[in-house]
């Protein structure tokens, strides 16, 4: 198959496998190579095939930017050595005196970002909740330039209307930057709900297995692309060809994948929410999630594999929760075939301490795998059963 024809008659699981992917003309390789080179032979100064330097460009990497693109239905795909990395480039925007919105929770690296880094070139930034339209028209000044949307969020899984902020911002000269890392593409397109630009850490959903790290952003606009493309190359902070090949190779399954996340993610979310030792259960799945209709909306094929809750007993609890389980993995990250747990307020989010937004002691966070999902279930009871409240009958 060649990607010559129409890829707009493909499917998403069709456009996954073959997307930027033809055989190799070389060797005939079904599988694209790892190109794993820093330079490339040139016929005679100033001409060349397409490819000079490994900063610059490399043609695995170009698969993958090829392939990505195709996925969120964007014109173009730019991929860096880190989801950070690709939210750094995307700043690269943004000029000393302008304002940048972010979500009130959002990752607690895209915060430090902005609160020690960002800063110090003279962009401000305000924390807004971007649930309420009606907070981020009021949060807008005359400086700002981006809105930077994270949906869901981490780590409350709060659902942000993509079309809606997209309204509030008008004709004004604002990027609207959503990323997509927890959703991926399978489950949600922002570009095709208003947004400028999409930004993911392709170390997690995209890659899979836990075994990458990556990022990368995708859009439409030709200047936006010259301006990333040209710090991209100038900034250095580029995947290897063997981090792309992986990424490749885990994008191909990636429809698959999500299906199950986001079957065992529902149904572990049910099954915490009639936990006696749960407080509070976070998953856009639940009918009774504030975002649930935005998020039947935007995410039609599924709701993902990201859940939140609190536990009865605070920071200890929580504490006892995490270190009990044994299917679930104590380790920050996401997105990977293997489930996860983690104490955001300790681990993922540590760096929002003292920016007035705190992530609640009691709060755990699960990045649901691929396993069965009875035994996942099985995994959870029996570490929340070290905190069962001693009123529950039977204990």
């Amino acid at each position: 198959m060649h990607m010559a024809q129409d890829e707009t008659t493909l499917r998403f699981e069709t456009l996954a496998i073959h997307a930027g992917q033809d055989p190799d003309p070389a060797t005939g390789a079904v599988i694209v190579p790892i190109y794993q080179t820093s330079t490339f032979a040139q016929e005679e100064v100033g001409k060349h095939k397409g490819f000079e330097y490994g900063r610059t460009d490399n043609p695995t990497r170009s698969a993958l930017q090829t392939a990505l693109a195709a996925l969120e239905q964007a014109d173009w795909g730019l991929c860096y050595a880190s989801g950070l990395a690709a939210t750094q480039n995307t700043w690269y925007l943004l000029n000393p005196g302008d304002h940048l919105i972010l979500s009130d929770d959002a990752y607690g690296g895209t915060y430090r970002l902005a609160a020690r880094v960002a800063s110090r070139y003279g962009i401000t930034f305000s924390m807004v909740d971007l649930t309420d339209l009606d907070a981020v028209a009021g949060a807008i000044q005359p400086n700002t330039r981006m809105i930077w949307v994270e949906t869901p969020t981490n780590p409350y899984l709060k659902i942000v209307d993509i079309a809606g902020i997209r309204e509030v911002i008008g004709d004004r000269s604002i990027w609207l930057v959503v990323d997509n890392t927890f959703a991926s593409p399978y489950l949600q397109q922002p570009l095709t709900l208003g947004a400028d630009l999409v930004l993911h850490s392709t170390t997690k959903y995209l890659g899979g297995h836990s075994d990458v790290i990556g990022g990368a952003v995708l859009g439409n606009d030709p200047e936006i692309y010259e301006t990333l493309k040209f710090h991209q190359n100038a900034a250095g902070a580029v995947p290897g060809p063997f981090d792309c090949w992986l990424v490749l190779r885990g994008i191909k399954t990636l429809s698959v994948r999500m299906r199950e996340h986001s079957a065992n993610g529902m149904a572990i979310a049910a099954m915490l929410r009639e936990h006696p030792a749960v407080e509070q259960v976070f998953y856009p799945g639940l009918p009774d999630h504030p975002g649930h209709l935005v998020a039947r909306r935007q995410m039609p094929r599924g709701f993902g594999g990201m859940v939140s809750f609190t536990v009865q007993g605070g920071y200890e609890a929580a504490r006892t929760v995490v270190s009990r389980t044994r299917l679930f993995t104590l380790a920050e990250s996401l997105g990977g075939v293997e489930s996860l747990i983690e104490h955001p307020g300790q681990m993922t989010h540590a760096s929002l301490a003292g920016s007035g937004f705190e992530i609640a002691p009691n709060l755990i966070r699960l990045s649901v795998g691929i396993e069965h999902v009875d035994d996942l279930m099985d995994d959870l009871r029996e570490a929340l059963s070290a905190v069962v409240p001693a009123s529950v009958p039977g204990n």
